[in-house]
């Protein structure tokens, strides 16, 4: 069984190969074809192999396969190798089985774009990248996984290069994650250097032995690698000018893979993790903090996509907090129920965007219930299970964990939470109402596929039944997934009871209800919210003109000082200065025997007055 864990990372990778080499002479359907057979044959060798792990003697532990010795240097030696462990294998599963309905979903989005055989060699090798990631069984293994996503999303964002806003954004999203690869490498340096490995099991053995200050220096350079990745405050700007990218890559990007790989890391180190309460009170701040910035710009934007960006930085900052508290599993059940339904509310956006002649505005939409009655019931369960509307949704049970462990560390913390919930339930359901609802604005044409509805159905189905598998006690005791990663993650937290319950479940529906009274369909067409303070929301709070002034400019002032290469200059100067002597020095070779005689004589009697 461990001999097939490199082949389910070579499935998307050879098609990924295959599609380079050929360059785009493949046509739309062999490209398509080649993508669901590759993608169909990792997500059921993922499927196999985790149903025959979890049913072996060792479903507890971990298997190991080595692939090769890579780095041997005096004390310290990296592995290529993978291991599967329980967390490992939900990880596994979300990062197959979900990426391979966006690729069917994309198969479709995609069919006439020219650049098809190009798009799918980025996807694939994204997937393999997050593949290599999730499975790695060292840090520096699973740091090429990491780069290999970085660069990918480079790729993908800027697919459409000839529009310089596609461009710019991809460059945004490039700098600002390398800041965080930067900061996750001297991390590595940190790690490589205390503890002479960076083997993720004989690492977290050795933790506690550790200087202290060296073990949370280190797990800070994570920590700030993650947020990069996971666009958390301040790093967050990259993420919602991502959307210049396809709709199947913002579904790909911001579901079930790149943002997500900071959690599986603070997640797969929770135990170095628990021995440096620093970096653990910075993560759940930081989350804590993401949670209402990026539900307070959701409430303003105009763009559909965009309301979705900021959705998922939020649901994000959800998982930090929890990671922040020692809430893994709530992190981590979190990550997969928000994989089902962020993967299906951008499915169902692009599907608006096709149909709507690419327009993305909201406040040009309108009235498409009748008109798309499966896609509004597909965006429907999406933004409920956003929302976390009680019982009947995917996410009110992960969101239940994750603010039920946050009161255990600091009621703040649930506070905040449970008032990210009420914005998030107001946001979402503002866009349901205005999008769906009221007078058509905008005509529709043609109708959504089978390759484009039987992925949205499936998701839709998850986004309910996922949070089946964890079910708290006042309602009816249900602890599948917990009882999954006990053996890694160890026990979940004692439950607060019905109180706290029943507070998480009536604020989604206050906002709702809200929701409904403030852009339910009236006589006018509704129009965005204008004025200093929306438009500043509507900014992300102003990060980017703060960056702008306190980095780009003066970089900028910098570079248009330097555009004469002023430091070329000196070195100039001094190669000037070194001509000039050696001129003046040849002017002496003359070839007259006795001006060099008058010169020694010079010379003798300078010397000899300096020796007296």
């Amino acid at each position: 069984m461990a001999s097939l864990l490199p082949v389910i990372i070579l499935c998307p990778l050879l098609v990924s190969v295959i599609l380079i080499l050929t360059g785009g002479r493949l046509s739309a359907r062999p490209t398509t074809l080649l993508v669901g057979a590759g993608m169909g044959l990792c997500a059921l060798l993922s499927i196999y192999v985790s149903c025959n792990f979890l049913a072996g003697p060792v479903s507890d532990g971990a298997i190991h396969t080595t692939l090769w010795n890579w780095i041997s240097v005096d004390n310290f030696s990296a592995q290529v190798g993978l291991t599967l462990d329980r967390l490992s294998v939900v990880m596994l599963l979300v990062v197959s089985c979900v990426g391979f309905l966006i690729l069917i979903y994309a198969c479709a989005y995609m069919y006439d774009d020219k650049d098809i055989g190009r798009f799918f060699a980025y996807m694939t090798l994204f997937v393999a990248s997050m593949l290599l990631l999730v499975l790695a069984s060292d840090l520096t293994v699973l740091f090429v996984g990491w780069e290999g996503v970085g660069l990918c999303s480079y790729l993908l964002i800027g697919f459409w290069y000839h529009e310089r806003p596609n461009a710019l954004a991809a460059r945004k999203a490039f700098v600002v994650t390398r800041i965080g690869d930067a900061l996750f490498l001297l991390g590595l340096f940190v790690f490589a250097t205390a503890a002479g490995t960076l083997d993720i099991p004989s690492l977290i053995l050795a933790a506690p032995g550790l200087p202290h200050h060296l073990l949370t220096l280190g797990m800070f350079f994570l920590l700030g690698g993650a947020m990069a990745k996971s666009a958390q405050v301040p790093l967050q700007t990259w993420l919602p000018d991502a959307m210049a990218g396809p709709t199947p890559v913002s579904a790909l990007i911001h579901a079930a893979t790149m943002v997500t790989a900071g959690v599986y890391l603070l997640a797969r180190l929770h135990d170095a993790l628990l021995l440096t309460p620093a970096v653990m009170h910075v993560c759940a701040v930081v989350g804590f903090v993401t949670i209402l910035l990026a539900a307070g710009s959701a409430l303003v934007q105009t763009d559909i996509k965009r309301i979705l960006a900021y959705s998922t930085m939020s649901q994000l900052g959800y998982m930090y907090l929890a990671i922040g508290c020692g809430a893994w599993h709530g992190a981590i059940f979190h990550l997969v129920t928000h994989a089902f339904f962020k993967a299906l509310l951008f499915m169902t956006a692009g599907t608006i965007i096709l149909r709507l002649h690419h327009e993305q505005d909201i406040f040009r939409m309108g009235g498409l219930r009748q008109r798309m009655p499966g896609v509004f019931a597909a965006f429907l369960i999406g933004s409920a299970a956003l929302a976390g509307l009680p019982l009947v949704t995917a996410g009110y049970f992960s969101k239940e964990m994750i603010l039920q462990d946050a009161f255990n560390v600091a009621p703040l913390y649930w506070a905040g939470a449970l008032l990210g919930a009420f914005m998030t339930s107001i946001y979402i359901f503002r866009c349901v109402f205005i999008v769906f609802w009221g007078g058509t604005r905008t005509h529709d044409h043609g109708r959504t596929g089978l390759a484009m509805a039987l992925p949205m159905s499936v998701l839709a189905v998850l986004s309910i039944a996922g949070g089946w598998m964890q079910i708290p006690d006042a309602i009816y005791p249900v602890h599948l997934f917990s009882n999954l990663l006990r053996p890694v993650l160890g026990p979940i937290a004692e439950e607060h009871g019905s109180a706290l319950l029943i507070i998480g479940s009536i604020v989604p529906l206050i906002g709702v209800t809200m929701a409904w009274f403030l852009w339910r369909p009236k006589n006018q067409a509704p129009q965005p919210a204008g004025g200093v303070l929306i438009e500043t929301l509507r900014a992300d709070w102003g990060f980017d003109a703060v960056y702008n002034a306190a980095v780009s400019r003066p970089y900028e002032i910098v570079a248009r000082i330097n555009q004469s290469d002023f430091i070329d200059r000196f070195y100039g100067l001094v190669g000037l200065m070194v001509y000039s002597l050696g001129w003046l020095f040849a002017k002496f070779q003359n070839g007259q025997v006795r001006r060099y005689a008058c010169w020694v004589a010079a010379a003798t009697v300078v010397a000899l007055y300096l020796a007296v």
